[in-house]
């Protein structure tokens, strides 16, 4: 179950952070009850998963792929693009994420 945890802090943390953007510097409250209710849920969720996950690959993990999921809703939400170097970049995270999940002892409890 702690890993439905992980993902629910991921995606309330994506959907936190797009909807920060939307605030327009927190003069949109719809916006930013969102971004708060965003983040609490999200916190609280990854706090769940340190029962049994350890702090280190809990956290990359969630920034990681967090990170990943903000790059595509920029791209398809905000029409940002990214360029080679950046797109480079995020592989490499989710080469790490998944050399993380699939080789570290690190998770074994």
């Amino acid at each position: 179950m702690d890993w439905v945890y992980l993902a629910i802090a991921i995606l309330a943390e994506v959907a936190a952070t797009s909807a920060l953007k939307a605030t327009q510097g927190f003069t949109r409250p719809q916006a930013l009850l969102l971004v708060v209710a965003g983040y609490s849920l999200a916190f609280f969720c990854l706090s769940l998963t340190l029962r049994t996950i350890p702090l280190s690959v809990a956290y990359a993990l969630w920034s990681g792929v967090g990170l990943v999921l903000l790059a595509l809703v920029g791209r398809f939400v905000y029409d940002q693009r990214l360029d080679r170097p950046a797109m480079l970049g995020l592989s490499l995270i989710l080469a790490g994420i998944v050399i993380l999940n699939l080789f570290s002892n690190s998770l074994d409890h």
